[in-house]
């Protein structure tokens, strides 16, 4: 099974996409499900996991609706309000959906960078881990720290996305590289190669993310790394068919056996997928 591991579809219309620039000509578009499917079946992928770009309950309704109707979606990484315990029942009922796998709570546009670490949120990431689900870690290299902390306390089944978005435009690399050794050593979390080309500069070139790359898969081991398109956001530096055939050359030296665990078997254990 080929799996891309993270990719979105959405309907700006709804309204809740509040990060999304108005009128933004790649963004603020509608993406369904066939606008997807060329791109799938031209690089051979037979699953994707879909993952939450709203902080809504509703877009999560929304994609699981999707994902009824698609057989390709696999999966559906979702959202809860963390800040309501309340909300448990909600992700009890979510669980129950045959593609549901887990939540992304969107740490990388809260402006507290502790947020995570508050007490009247953790009672969400025991939530998770009680219920066997997924959580999609997503933030910049300075939340690192903070990851550390949750994913040594709460004995959860995490992947992180985008490989924690290193600074691949400014060439910063010591201290994103530390941080992940340490989530790699310290904890069972795997990573999403995914992400990079949109951290690069618009004239990047493979070799700009090959150090980045490198270290995740040396760090973490092609058994705890997938690759996700993060389609279509990927397109504000890359076009899927380009991201894909960059992953791949960037994987290139790695055995065919672990090459497949990273573009499929890794995501296809990690979330499940049938």
């Amino acid at each position: 099974m080929k799996v891309d591991a993270h990719h979105h579809l959405w309907q700006p219309l709804r309204g809740d996409h509040d990060w999304m620039p108005d009128g933004h000509p790649i963004l603020d578009r509608q993406y369904r499900p066939a606008d997807m499917a060329p791109h799938l079946a031209a690089h051979g992928i037979d699953r994707t996991v879909l993952v939450q770009a709203a902080a809504t309950l509703h877009e999560t309704e929304y994609m699981l609706g999707l994902a009824d109707a698609t057989d390709w979606i696999g999966g559906v990484v979702g959202w809860i309000d963390f800040e309501d315990a309340d909300q448990r029942q909600q992700l009890e009922r979510l669980a129950r959906h045959p593609k549901f796998k887990g939540v992304r709570p969107m740490i990388q546009d809260i402006a507290d960078d502790d947020w995570m670490l508050r007490a009247d949120v953790a009672w969400a990431f025991d939530a998770v881990a009680d219920l066997d689900l997924c959580f999609d870690a997503l933030g910049f290299p300075h939340h690192l720290p903070n990851f550390h902390t949750v994913l040594t306390r709460h004995p959860m089944r995490a992947v992180i996305d985008h490989c924690m978005k290193p600074d691949v435009a400014g060439g910063a690399f010591d201290a994103w590289a530390g941080g992940m050794t340490r989530l790699a050593q310290d904890t069972e979390a795997c990573v999403k190669l995914s992400g990079l080309v949109t951290e690069a500069t618009e004239d990047w070139t493979p070799d700009d993310l090959r150090p980045y790359a490198e270290h995740a898969l040396s760090a973490f081991g092609p058994d705890r790394v997938m690759w996700g398109s993060d389609w279509p956001v990927c397109r504000l530096r890359a076009e899927y068919g380009d991201w894909h055939d960059t992953a791949r050359d960037l994987c290139a030296d790695l055995s065919p056996a672990d090459q497949a665990r990273v573009f499929g078997g890794t995501a296809a254990r990690f979330y499940r997928l049938e």
